[in-house]
């Protein structure tokens, strides 16, 4: 049975928390071994520009998407007026979530969970810039220093580039571990040493 994935798209999100899961989800979606779709969704029509200037043209929005297995949530400056006001999102979010087998989120991704109440009695991780603002909301155990933390079929992960890490994780819960290494090796996403340049 196909699976099929959403990445929600909001105005002024953060480039690399949506665009890096798309690519290790498109990539394994064009695989033999996956049977999975994936598709861009707008919370304000099918026009978004994010945080540092990319324009979006989604696939769907939120009215009128098919229905999904799999929710993304990226996150940036765009999150910042939702959580603090609700919006769309929030409704979206309450709405599809229940009814999807994974719930994942990307950097401050996590505070429009927490805003739409999926996250009471959970544990989750943020960016390392929002850890006080998610532990402040309360009622969420807020765990730092890691790249993603599960907690049932929620996975949330710390900031930005985090969403690959997770994204590859979430191919090999689903798909196996060798085909997540795959797509691992496809995408050429080989993370080490750290910043060494003036060497």
């Amino acid at each position: 049975m196909t699976m099929i994935f959403g990445i929600l798209a909001f105005n002024n999100l953060e480039e690399l928390d949506a665009i890096g899961p798309w690519e290790v989800l498109s990539w394994a979606a064009k695989q033999e071994q996956s049977d999975m779709e994936v598709f861009m969704i707008g919370s304000s029509g099918k026009e978004i520009t994010c945080a540092k200037g990319l324009k979006i043209t989604t696939d769907y929005t939120i009215d009128d998407h098919p229905p999904l297995d799999v929710i993304l949530v990226p996150g940036g400056q765009g999150t910042r007026p939702i959580f603090k006001d609700g919006g769309p999102e929030i409704d979206w979010i309450k709405k599809v979530s229940p009814g999807c087998t994974w719930v994942t989120s990307v950097c401050t991704g996590a505070l429009l969970f927490h805003r739409a109440g999926i996250l009471k009695g959970k544990r989750a991780t943020t960016h390392w810039g929002s850890i006080d603002v998610l532990r402040n909301a309360g009622g969420v155990e807020v765990i730092e220093g890691v790249r993603y933390v599960r907690d049932g079929n929620l996975v949330t992960s710390s900031g930005v580039s985090a969403g690959i890490d997770m994204s590859l994780w979430l191919i090999g819960k689903i798909y196996g571990s060798d085909f997540a290494r795959f797509v691992q090796k496809g995408i050429e996403y080989f993370p080490a040493p750290p910043y060494t340049a003036e060497t």
